[in-house]
């Protein structure tokens, strides 16, 4: 088989692979909200369980995540009586959701933290509710902090989406490995370089758009922020 017949058959695992890593970042990104909001308000007990959740995800190599959300989640899911639920593609989903959740809450509370404490305390004293200050106040700035870790944590997410065949999915990689197989290893360097050039192409396509999204947010927070300043631009939002 030349190259010219092995790319359709590559690209014919790449929907796959796609829906793998959308999936991941849509779940682990509220994931990630959640375990931020719950970190920086410090709840108590709860705040507690949250850390250990993103210390698990940024602690334990993702390809032991994968196999724990493999082999562990059936036997959690067989106690509601749905053990046939789960399959290779649904597993990697869950590990992946778990480890960009954990890994984007680094991201996140950083940012938030990021902003000036003087703008915390004059959305305070206006009576803002946490989510008002969040998404008029705070929101705004914190969401230029995270773009560029942002964008970091996709294209780690998309480099470890490969290490789904390890647990049976059907991505790009284990469809490389088949065909090698296949063709007694006659093309080695041929489909890693074929398969270099996909994930290169998806990591240039996540880094264009986190950067369009960059380039448009505000350059940086003012340095200060009265409450009359807050109290305008709340109204100018409403």
């Amino acid at each position: 088989m030349d190259v010219s017949a092995m790319i359709p058959e590559l690209l014919s695992a790449l929907p796959l692979t796609l829906a793998i890593t959308f999936t991941a970042m849509l779940v682990g990104f509220c994931l990630a909200l959640v375990a931020t909001t719950l970190r920086v308000r410090r709840i108590p007990v709860v705040s507690h369980l949250t850390d250990l959740y993103v210390s698990y995800a940024r602690s334990v190599p993702v390809v032991l995540q994968l196999f724990v959300a493999f082999y562990g989640l059936p036997l959690l899911v067989a106690l509601f009586g749905s053990a046939d639920f789960f399959s290779p593609t649904v597993a990697a989903m869950v590990g992946l959701s778990f480890y960009h959740g954990g890994y984007l809450s680094e991201v996140m509370r950083p940012a938030y933290l990021a902003a000036d404490r003087g703008q915390h305390d004059a959305a305070d004293s206006l009576g803002y509710t946490f989510r008002q200050k969040i998404a008029r106040v705070v929101g705004p700035q914190a969401v230029h902090f995270a773009l560029p870790g942002y964008g970091n944590s996709i294209i780690y997410l998309i480099h470890n989406v490969a290490l789904v065949m390890y647990i049976g999915a059907a991505d790009v990689m284990a469809t490389a490995h088949l065909i090698m197989e296949r063709d007694y290893n006659q093309y080695q360097f041929e489909t890693y370089l074929v398969l270099a050039v996909i994930y290169s192409l998806m990591c240039l396509v996540a880094w264009l758009i986190v950067r369009f999204f960059e380039l448009r947010s505000p350059m940086q927070a003012p340095e200060t922020t009265t409450t009359a300043q807050i109290k305008n631009a709340a109204v100018a939002s409403v």
